[in-house]
């Protein structure tokens, strides 16, 4: 704290203003080969939802659920509610929940890389499992590898940009992450895309060449330099040293490497993160790892991202045309992340989480209502109003894209102090794979009994977290890594229930 000895935080002030350096080559090049991790996120969201639309997969695997496809009206909610098929979808969260919380203590003793590494192995098992499945149970299991993969990715990459990257350009370099993860969903709705037409074999090569993005995220671990941060708190302060200077592109490092010791000092005096994270001082940061991956989630992206081709078959599209609508949402995304990477850092974190909340919230009613008046058991969707909800569904996206989508990954990674950072994106991802397999696991079934109503749900949701992040979420651009504690000291709210 200021004038005192270390507190809290682990610095004892604020040296923001005595930061040198410059953006070098050497650290966009390890932010960009960092950040594949996050496509391998992306790819399986993008791929099991085309996956799940296909015949050969679908008579093989689930064949109650192919015969009710074929069978039932095409424009009825209800004929995809299985939940041995949403099982497949949501079985990878719930191993990536469990692997995320493993992945804390590996990721704080072993570095970054040693995370990103078992996570690019276990999804390669995963890949290989779920291509050369002859059975449900193969499937499941290469799914639950998979979800392994994706827990300690998850819980590395992000912490892994936010240390390496300058404090002017964290938002933006963190944002990698995302923008691989939508690319990861881009790229897998146009195999989808194609392999649809590879009947009935098309599903073996879409899930196999997930290893393609596991191969270059472990290869990437093995190459890329450990953080300073965490070469500091494991005991390597001259290799840390060096990092720092190579990655800052200057000899001057001395304000930011005495945060990181101070920082690290503190860290190695807590013997157990997880119970030190409950700590009342902690209370702000905790509070947000929980709430800002929930909200990410029940936004309703997820349900639109991996059930979109189910999703536009199930609202009167054909299955090609669904493909393809789910393809277009997929490049929305990608294109609208950037949005987000180009403007975080200059207006910051709060202006796009409140500015995308209220555009999502737009969407959502409209969709509701146009399903509501002009869809049914006994209606059909014209041309043109099928027209209009893809548009109106491409523009929920795009909000998404430059706010809780990237954003949801970046605040809860860069506001922990490093003591507990570690322990603190492990409650990060835990919490956003619990919703996704909570949503990924009822989807269907809440498709089926709420129908346009859905929509709806999402759209209450979304208002909620917008008021959220309006009373409660300070800015955090432009704030070192290890100084975010002075910022709950200053919130309105915070420094009543943590500080007095």
């Amino acid at each position: 704290m200021p004038g005192g000895s270390i507190g809290a935080a682990g610095v004892p002030k604020e040296r923001a203003e005595e930061y040198k350096g410059r953006v070098t080559g050497y650290v966009i090049i390890a932010c960009v080969v960092a950040a594949v991790g996050g496509s391998l996120f992306g790819y399986d969201i993008g791929i099991s939802g085309g996956v799940t639309s296909m015949d050969g997969f679908l008579e093989k695997f689930f064949p109650a659920v192919y015969r009710n496809k074929k069978h039932a009206h095409e424009n009825n909610y209800c004929k995809y509610n299985n939940q041995k098929l949403a099982a497949f979808t949501s079985s990878l969260y719930l191993a990536g929940l469990v692997s995320s919380l493993v992945a804390s203590p590996i990721t704080r003793r072993f570095g970054r890389r040693g995370s990103i590494i078992c996570g690019g192995i276990c999804f390669m098992i995963g890949a290989a499992l779920d291509a050369s499945a002859v059975n449900i149970v193969m499937l499941i299991l290469g799914r639950i590898m998979l979800g392994f993969g994706i827990g300690f990715g998850n819980q590395a990459v992000p912490l892994y940009l936010s240390e390496m990257a300058p404090t002017h350009l964290r938002g933006g370099l963190n944002m990698m992450f995302q923008l691989a993860t939508t690319l990861g969903i881009f790229t897998a709705n146009m195999i989808n895309y194609g392999t649809e037409k590879i009947r009935p074999w098309g599903w073996r090569l879409s899930l196999g060449l997930a290893a393609v993005p596991a191969i270059l995220m472990t290869i990437g671990g093995i190459l890329l330099p450990e953080t300073p941060n965490s070469l500091i708190e494991r005991g390597y302060q001259e290799k840390g040293k060096k990092v720092l200077e190579k990655i800052r592109g200057t000899s001057d490092v001395h304000a930011e490497l005495e945060d990181i010791i101070d920082a690290s000092e503190l860290a190695n005096s807590i013997e157990h993160p997880f119970r030190n994270i409950l700590e009342k001082r902690n209370r702000p940061q905790l509070v947000m790892a929980i709430f800002m991956p929930t909200f990410q989630i029940l936004t309703g992206i997820n349900s639109i991202l991996f059930y979109a081709p189910v999703l536009f078959q199930s609202i009167g599209f054909g299955g090609n045309a669904s493909l393809y609508s789910s393809a277009l949402t997929g490049a929305v995304l990608a294109s609208s992340t950037f949005i987000s990477i180009a403007t975080v850092d200059k207006w910051g974190r709060r202006v796009l989480l409140i500015s995308g909340g209220i555009q999502m919230v737009v969407c959502q009613v409209i969709v509701a209502v146009i399903l509501g008046l002009k869809f049914g058991s006994d209606k059909e969707l014209s041309k043109s109003y099928s027209i209009l909800v893809v548009v109106v569904i491409c523009l929920f996206v795009t909000a998404f894209g430059w706010s809780w989508g990237p954003l949801g990954w970046t605040v809860p990674s860069e506001i922990f102090p490093l003591e507990i950072r570690s322990a603190g994106q492990s409650i990060t991802v835990a919490v956003n794979l619990f919703f996704t397999f909570i949503i990924g696991q009822s989807f269907l079934s809440l498709l089926c009994a709420f129908k346009f109503g859905i929509f709806l749900f999402f759209a209450g949701w979304i208002t909620i977290m917008t008021i959220f992040v309006y009373f409660f979420l300070p800015e955090t651009k432009g704030v070192p890594i290890e100084e975010m504690i002075f910022l709950w000291k200053k919130h309105w709210f915070w420094k009543r229930i943590v500080f007095r």
